[in-house]
């Protein structure tokens, strides 16, 4: 944490200009903070969920971290070397969100395999988003096989074992698991739409209001659901 902080303090002075810019700042002093909350956090409630409160830690640590990155290439080159850099945080972030799942629906019995499939189906997921949205393949096939990945991660949490386990475990853990279910459903579809706002394909027409905005949604995106899976597992630390 020490050096996160010391990297903040050497990091060149860039005032911000626009919308965009403005979140990627805020953005990455929100993750520091989450960040540092959720470590002073991993006892709450005795520590029953110490390892879920420290993959939420490493989640928006990593994540403040990029942004910092992101921040300063979206500065200097409008926004062309911020692609890379994102994908990069992404690989690291987003499984590890969909680690949260396994590790709430343990005690229910949720076998590794669980893990393994949502970590696997996240990868792929952004592999293939990464290749279409830099360039290195057709935009529109890479996207339509990314979407497609993401609706069978979404299959698995509301309707497949997962689910079975969360209604098994039942209490605050089924609290918890439907609030982090509704935040893949409805927040992580905010990328999707960054991504065609980003792209040219068939779908161009329905995104043109949001032409050159791609960073400031993957942004918004970001905060909302790396801080909002961190804070869901808190409350599930410190719930009677």
């Amino acid at each position: 944490m020490e050096n996160l902080f010391n990297m903040f303090l050497a990091s060149e002075v860039i005032v911000p200009t626009n919308a965009t810019e403005f979140t990627f700042w805020i953005g990455a002093m929100a993750m520091a903070a989450a960040s540092v909350f959720f470590l002073l956090s991993l006892d709450a409630g005795g520590g029953k969920w110490r390892n879920s409160m420290l993959v939420s830690a490493l989640i928006t640590g990593i994540a403040a971290v990029h942004y910092l990155y992101m921040r300063d290439a979206y500065a200097s080159m409008g926004g062309d070397g911020v692609t890379a850099f994102r994908y990069v945080d992404w690989i690291l972030t987003v499984p590890l969100m969909c680690v949260e799942f396994y590790l709430i629906l343990q005690k229910a019995g949720a076998p590794k395999s669980l893990m393994w499939n949502l970590i696997t189906l996240s990868t792929i997921m952004l592999v293939t988003g990464y290749v279409g949205e830099a360039g290195h393949g057709d935009a529109v096939i890479f996207g339509t096989i990314s979407g497609l990945v993401y609706f069978g991660i979404v299959y698995i949490l509301w309707l497949g074992s997962a689910a079975e386990l969360a209604n098994k475990a039942g209490g605050a853990v089924l609290e918890a698991y439907t609030a982090l279910k509704w935040f893949v459903l409805v927040g992580w579809a905010i990328y999707p739409i960054g991504y065609m706002a980003g792209t040219e394909g068939w779908y161009s027409g329905l995104f043109s209001g949001l032409s050159g905005q791609m960073d400031l949604i993957y942004n918004i995106g970001d905060a909302i659901n790396k801080i909002g899976f961190g804070l869901v597992i808190y409350n599930l630390a410190v719930a009677k």
